[in-house]
């Protein structure tokens, strides 16, 4: 059976447009590109004002979605929790939070923010895992960040998706290159995914182990989201 990923950074179900969180423009989105698993980034939780929901659920049952959020930090004073999330047709065998660890000593120039991995097990065709992730801006978040990502990779039926924060030539990349299949390789020309309207590059990204047969792969031009949603189609038996 085929099954089609994407890898969606919501910027808190934000309409890019807009300015506004509207759910309905990124449920749309998802209908749109036919996904069946989605990993989501910048999604909040429930915190102390009313934007601040649970809003991987929203997403899930708007979409009639199975789902779970992984928290990886709390903003502004710890009341506001802030992660990746997963939705899915199919049902959620298991799921965790992976801490992404804090560099002990700061040595970077930009914003520092405490990351996670969101780690799934999807019940299609025997199993499909699946990795979310966003990557920090910083390169020692990012070396942490690879590493953690590698330790947690499955070595067959594993798809890693997310928001890397770096240029497909980063060589921080190859310790996941030297493992799984880039998706991108099907493009048919460069795309780019950030900003949405006119993008400068792509940052955003979906790997799979190499059993995995990826038929498709794509960044639509759609302008929901600050970043265009990435999307691949897999077969599974």
């Amino acid at each position: 059976m085929n099954i089609t990923l994407m890898s969606y950074n919501t910027q808190a179900c934000r309409n890019y447009i807009t300015r506004e969180i509207d759910y309905d423009i990124m449920a749309d989105t998802i209908r749109k590109c036919g996904a069946d698993v989605i990993g989501l980034q910048e999604m909040y939780d429930l915190g102390e004002t009313e934007e601040f929901t649970t809003q991987t659920k929203v997403l899930a049952e708007k979409l009639g979605f199975f789902w779970y959020f992984a928290e990886a930090t709390k903003l502004e004073d710890g009341q506001y929790p802030f992660g990746n999330g997963i939705i899915s047709r199919h049902p959620i065998l298991s799921a965790e939070t992976v801490n992404i660890p804090d560099p002990e000593v700061r040595t970077g120039k930009s914003y520092y923010e405490t990351r996670c991995l969101l780690k799934a097990k999807i019940d299609v065709a025997g199993g499909l895992n699946v990795v979310v992730t966003h990557f920090g801006l910083n390169p020692d978040e990012l070396e942490n960040a690879v590493n953690t990502v590698v330790a947690n990779l499955e070595t067959e039926k594993c798809v890693l998706m997310g928001d890397f924060n770096v240029r497909p030539d980063n060589e921080l990349l190859i310790p996941i290159r030297e493992r799984l299949y880039d998706t991108a390789e099907l493009f048919d020309e460069p795309k780019g995914s950030w900003p949405s309207d006119t993008p400068r590059g792509k940052i955003d990204y979906i790997f799979t182990t190499k059993d995995l047969q990826v038929l498709s792969a794509d960044i639509p031009a759609i302008v929901s989201s600050d970043h265009r949603p990435h999307i691949a189609t897999i077969e599974m038996e």
